[in-house]
């Protein structure tokens, strides 16, 4: 009985020897982020950093060109969408020039027989929050009512696109 008693001994210690070794070495401890000011989530609220004002613009300072090129813009853009008998494909060729990326994307399913309106009947009007050069709203009357743009752009020089057009409220 010796004999087999060896034998499991053996087959034991080969065994314990192929295992990995445990690991030993502990887990770093884990630092917690403390703020050397307090935080200010908003420009409403106060500075942004201790000691600092917030902006009189968000970057782009407006001019009567931009205004100009944004009132171009959302005139073309609402005189291409108000024109529910062309076909889905052209209809929507020639609204994407104007259009952001994202604005393409959600129009692309229109069915342009389902839009009200088929004519602008004035001018483009803005309403333009003078610290906030990135976007502006206008708002384009049709023969079926105004209509509001939200228009966007990228930087001073980038062109005007429209991100939405929504439809009047009744």
């Amino acid at each position: 009985m010796k004999k087999p008693s060896l034998v499991l001994i053996a087959v034991a210690l080969l065994c314990a020897g192929c295992a990995p070794a445990s690991n030993t070495t502990p887990a770093p401890a884990e630092t917690t982020a403390t703020p050397s000011a307090p935080v200010s989530l908003s420009a409403s609220s106060g500075p942004q950093a201790p000691g600092g004002t917030v902006p009189p613009t968000i970057g782009i300072s407006w001019d009567q060109a931009s205004k100009d090129q944004a009132l171009d813009v959302a005139q073309k853009a609402m005189a291409d969408f108000a024109r529910p008998t062309l076909g889905d494909q052209q209809w929507a060729n020639d609204l994407a020039r104007w259009l952001t990326p994202q604005a393409t994307a959600d129009y692309s399913a229109v069915d342009p027989a389902n839009i009200p309106a088929n004519r602008v009947t004035g001018p483009a009007t803005l309403t333009v929050d003078e610290t906030n050069g990135y976007g502006v709203i206008a708002t384009v009357p049709t023969n079926a009512g105004t209509y509001t743009l939200q228009l966007l752009r990228t930087g001073k020089d980038a062109p005007w696109k429209v991100n939405r057009l929504t439809p009047p409220t009744s």
